[in-house]
């Protein structure tokens, strides 16, 4: 089993033993030693970000910061001053001056998740920015080099992306130096249960359950999953099982799948003893707080993500999102194994 450990504070962020990883454990191996932008691509949940972690912490840098940038999250009238930052009174709102992440990343790694979801305004400020690592702060009279290194991550193609004109071509050139293809967990024949079995003792320590084992009738259920969400969606399975689980063993199979049971009216709603109105609103709101909650825990949290998947629009979501005061810090990755 290969194991990697994060910049020296015993995280073990990879587990697995598959030709698949293996692949990847040898390229971030070589990645870690040059200094050229890297390009990760891969399903969701299949660890883009700690695979960007372990290049960063294993490289020259690792004393430096790594700086993670969520790209769906930045509005494109504000891209520019969250990469490059902003001198005060650049804007009506800018009241004090502000470091972007490219400043606070100064010596480290800049790692720009979701890559895809950056506008045309966005795409052509990372590309100026890319072509000599120089860029000026919004509203500032001089130009300033940057010492970093730009890890980015697209779970979508991108170069289909641009074949169809929705993505700049010469940027995809910048970025697309060094690639790195993360295995889906499907294709990691039975990493999926050391994973399993390294999440159940993990979250059995965390929560005082004493030495927790993964039951064997779980292993052939494991390995018959096709695992759309990964990893990650792995890690949030047993992690509410652990959480429920009441022996020294945790079991995963057909009644434990990644789904909860939405319409069980779990409030303790009495349906005949309300009106009609009342009780469909009732089961619509059970409803659409379940299935965000699974859509956010599968996605650890990204809005972005969580929209694509289920074909709605981000700013829609974001309202459902708050109308059942969710939040979807909740549900980031909290662990440190892929």
């Amino acid at each position: 089993m290969l194991t990697l450990s994060l910049s020296g504070r015993g995280e073990f962020i990879f587990i697995g033993e598959s030709a698949a990883f293996a692949r990847v454990q040898r390229l971030i191996g070589k990645l870690s030693t040059c200094d050229a932008h890297v390009l990760i691509k891969g399903e969701t949940g299949t660890g883009k970000e700690l695979a960007a972690r372990s290049i960063h912490y294993s490289g020259a840098r690792r004393e430096a910061p790594f700086l993670p940038l969520n790209c769906g999250a930045i509005p494109e009238n504000l891209v520019e001053s969250e990469l490059f930052g902003h001198v005060r009174g650049a804007f009506t709102d800018a009241r004090e001056a502000h470091s972007g992440v490219v400043t606070q990343a100064e010596g480290g790694t800049l790692f720009l998740d979701e890559i895809e979801a950056l506008g045309s305004r966005g795409q052509v400020a990372l590309l100026r920015f890319l072509q000599d690592l120089e860029y000026r702060p919004v509203g500032g009279s001089s130009p300033r080099n940057a010492n970093v290194r730009v890890i980015a991550a697209s779970n979508v193609d991108l170069s289909m992306l641009a074949h169809n004109g929705a993505y700049r071509q010469d940027l995809l050139f910048r970025l697309n130096v060094l690639v790195l293809e993360m295995p889906s967990l499907r294709n990691r024949s039975d990493d999926v249960v050391l994973l399993a079995e390294a999440f159940v003792a993990r979250f059995g320590q965390r929560y005082g359950k004493g030495h927790l084992r993964l039951h064997p009738a779980s292993i052939d259920w494991l390995r018959g999953q096709a695992w759309p969400g990964n990893v990650r969606e792995l890690e949030n399975l047993v992690h509410r099982e652990v959480l429920f689980n009441e022996r020294d063993t945790v079991r995963l199979g057909p009644a434990t799948g990644p789904a909860p049971e939405i319409f069980n009216c779990s409030s303790g709603c009495t349906l005949t003893r309300s009106d009609f109105r009342q009780a469909k609103a009732h089961v619509v709101a059970e409803f659409e707080r379940a299935y965000l909650t699974e859509l956010l825990a599968r996605t650890g949290g990204n809005v972005t993500q969580a929209a694509r998947l289920c074909g709605q629009e981000r700013s829609r979501l974001n309202k459902l999102v708050r109308k059942h005061g969710l939040n979807r810090t909740d549900f980031s990755r909290d662990g440190q194994s892929a």
